[in-house]
Parts: C-alpha cells; sequence; structure tokens
C-alpha cells in the first residue's frame, strides 16, 4: 500500500511544508478555484504527508500546499490528510492525467443526477454558469460512438460545436482521423469539416468556405481524408498480424545478436545491417503487449 490504512487528522501547525505558498501564487486562477471548491464542498482531496524523520511526531507536506494554505487562511487549525508510506519528496499530482472534456462532462452530468445545481458547481469550479451549461451539453448531437474514440483525448470545447456539423458516420471518421494524425485541434477539425462533402453534413448545413483555402485546395484535402481513412482501415485489418510478427522477429534477432561471432561478423561486414537489427531489437513492447 502507499498510504497507511485510514486519513488521521493532523494539526497544521506539526506539518512542515516543503516551498513556500508565495502572494504571486497566491493571486492565481488555480489558487482561486481552490478557495471557491473549498468554500463550497469542503475539502475533497486530502493532503498528502509523510512521517518528518527527524521528528516522528511531526510530519513532511508531500502534495496539498495550495489547499493547506486556503485552509490556514480560514482559521482551520487541524486537517485530515493520507499519511504516506514513501517518504519521497515528489509532487504527487505529477502522477496524475488532466481531466479530458468529455471526462469532465460526465461528472458534470453525475453532479446534476445527484441534485447539484448548475450554479453550485459554477461556484465550486470558480467558472461562469455559462461554461457549465455548455459543457452540460457537449455531447448533443455527437453520436455513441464518435464520443467513445474521443473519450479520452484533451480537446478544446469549440471543437465538439465543428463535430456535430457532420452526420455521425463522418463524426466516426473524423475522430478516427484525428486520433491517426494525433490531431485534437479546433483548427484541424475545422479542416475536416471544410473537407467534408455536402451529402456528409447535417440537414440545413452547407460547406462553408475556408478562409485562405480556395476550391481546388478544398478538394485537395476531401481526396487526402478519403486516403487516410482508407489507409487507416487497411491498418487496422492488418495491425495483429505485423503486430505478431514484429514480436517474432524481434525475439529471433535478440537471440541472434546475443551470439559474439555473429556480431563480430556483421559488424565487419554489414555495419548498416547490425545497425538496423539493433534499432528493432531496442524497439519498445508497444499496443496489446505492452498492455
Amino acid at each position: 500500500m502507499g498510504f497507511e490504512a485510514t486519513g488521521v487528522r493532523i494539526s497544521i501547525a506539526d506539518i512542515r511544508a516543503l516551498h513556500p505558498v508565495t502572494d504571486q501564487i497566491r493571486t492565481s486562477a488555480k489558487y482561486a478555484q481552490i478557495v471557491a471548491s473549498i468554500q463550497e464542498v469542503g475539502l475533497v482531496e486530502p493532503p498528502i504527508v509523510a512521517h518528518d524523520p527527524r521528528d516522528t511526531a511531526k510530519y513532511i507536506l508531500l502534495d496539498g500546499h495550495l489547499r493547506l494554505d486556503v485552509l490556514q487562511a480560514m482559521g482551520e487549525t487541524s486537517v485530515i490528510c493520507l499519511v504516506s508510506t514513501d517518504d519521497e519528496a515528489f509532487t504527487y499530482n505529477k502522477r496524475v492525467n488532466r481531466l479530458a472534456i468529455i471526462q469532465e462532462h460526465r461528472m458534470i452530468l453525475k453532479a446534476l443526477e445527484r441534485g447539484a445545481s448548475e450554479e453550485r458547481i459554477a461556484r465550486a469550479l470558480n467558472v461562469d454558469v455559462g461554461s457549465i451549461k455548455r459543457k452540460r451539453r457537449l455531447l448533443d448531437g455527437i453520436c455513441p460512438e464518435a464520443a467513445e474514440l474521443l473519450k479520452d483525448k484533451h480537446i478544446a470545447l469549440n471543437a465538439f460545436w465543428e463535430l456535430k456539423k457532420m452526420v455521425p458516420m463522418r463524426q466516426i471518421e473524423a475522430a478516427e482521423i484525428m486520433i491517426a494524425m494525433n490531431k485534437f485541434t479546433i483548427g484541424y477539425v475545422r479542416s475536416l469539416v471544410a473537407a467534408t462533402p455536402a451529402a456528409n453534413l447535417v440537414a440545413g448545413r452547407k460547406p462553408r468556405s475556408t478562409k485562405g483555402l480556395s476550391g481546388e485546395q478544398i478538394a485537395l484535402m476531401e481526396r487526402e481524408a478519403g486516403n487516410l481513412d482508407r489507409e487507416l482501415k487497411i491498418a487496422e485489418q492488418s495491425y495483429g498480424t505485423d503486430h505478431l510478427d514484429l514480436v517474432l522477429i524481434k525475439g529471433y534477432l535478440g537471440r541472434l545478436l546475443s551470439n559474439a561471432k555473429v556480431v563480430r561478423y556483421l559488424a565487419q561486414w554489414h555495419q548498416e545491417i547490425l545497425a538496423e537489427f539493433q534499432k528493432i531489437t531496442d524497439l519498445e513492447a508497444t499496443g496489446p503487449t505492452s498492455a
């Protein structure tokens, strides 16, 4: 276990912070958001501490410097903490991925289902109510298959309004292209919409002339998008077989290069081939193998 079994209420005076919270930090948006959250719903995530090796009656603060500073400013004298069994002074939040927008949307829906108002959620997150309303309607008009593909991707909020201009099948194609190209910007999504034939736009939508692009360039984008979609489907069909072949080849070459005589021969007569063999054996596991 990374922590002791239960949380412990600790006097704030017995917790030694590893770095100070400056006045500049106290004026930041993140600090204001933490203040709003604690005032509205209380402390959600307990600070992380470890026993101080110099004084076992005291603790070192590993994570939660801003939360602790806010609590002190509010007049609190103690706080429930998680006590780490690892005394390394690293920031735990570096191990946490930023929440994707679809995940945030689903959390907002769950909070609304449990009776929280949009106004209270906005106050807790220190944002305007309009932002909560937009995020609540995020997936209206997005087909479930496209939403599933993009559920853990960090995409701009306005990019979803662009996706809604396309019919469901085209939304799925666009999501697959975005993932294949690893591009999730609003500009890239707009280019996909611009390259979408009128038949693949929702009723009432017309292909919009994109600033800076001629008709020929848009037609080229349409062809390239179609080619990329076909290549993606071909790659998907052969991925499993290709991955198995790569694993077998890597294993064989690994055994081959463990033979000193073979390595000396290749180094003397076929240096280029030896270099390529070494690149293959140095490849990290990918896909299902790493999972």
